[in-house]
């Protein structure tokens, strides 16, 4: 299964195939002609593997907050965000590389209450600035307990294009669709300080089915 963000770059890279095999047996010599053939092969592959769109089972949670993104956690640490809360919070941050999922998804039910996009460089991911420096998106949902929640869609270096379908007012349900961001790049996670933390630093979490935190009562 597809995310439908990519089938313009899978129609593209299924394009460059054919030509590719097209080229290869146009030259008489079998190995030349097998080069652009591999080439073609392996854009195709990479191009389908990247915007795979897997089916997830997404646990019920009251208090839960689900990972939005598949990716590897590298900062769980004190954050305080200027552009919404402008108080002191707990940051969970996920790297997800080109090999990762890289579809958006909500991490708990609620109501959408803020989404902004802005526009902003391409420093590498894990670049303590790229929250704020870089192209980003920012969602806040209400989570059942009442506690307001950020996620921040953040751009790499290779990310071009963040997609965010969130829109203040939504009614959104955990594990569904929120956006998707290519080729590389970060989300990260705002929590309250006394939200349980079930993650550590370079552990692997899927999203839409790792419980990352949960809410205090």
């Amino acid at each position: 299964m597809f995310h439908k963000e990519g089938y313009p770059s899978i129609a593209l890279a299924t394009l460059v195939l054919v030509l590719c095999i097209w080229l290869g047996m146009s030259i008489e010599s079998t190995f030349l002609g097998s080069l652009p053939i591999i080439a073609g092969v392996l854009l195709w592959i990479i191009i389908l593997q990247f915007f795979r769109n897997p089916k997830r089972i997404t646990p019920k949670s009251e208090k839960g907050i689900i990972a939005p993104s598949d990716g590897t956690v590298v900062k769980i640490e004190p954050f305080t965000d200027h552009e919404y809360f402008g108080e002191p919070r707990t940051l969970i941050s996920i790297f997800m590389s080109p090999l990762n999922v890289h579809v958006t998804r909500y991490p708990f039910d609620g109501k959408v209450l803020y989404s902004q996009y802005h526009h902003g460089k391409y420093l590498v991911a894990w670049h303590p600035k790229s929250s704020t420096h870089n192209e980003r998106t920012t969602v806040v949902i209400e989570h059942p307990s009442g506690e307001p929640i950020l996620y921040r869609q953040i751009a790499g270096a290779l990310a071009r294009r963040i997609i965010n379908y969130a829109k203040v007012g939504d009614a959104v349900k955990a594990g569904e669709d929120a956006g998707f961001i290519k080729f590389g790049s970060r989300i990260d996670v705002i929590v309250p300080n006394d939200a349980k933390i079930n993650v550590s630093l370079d552990q692997k979490v899927k999203g839409g089915e790792t419980i990352i935190a949960e809410l205090l009562e």
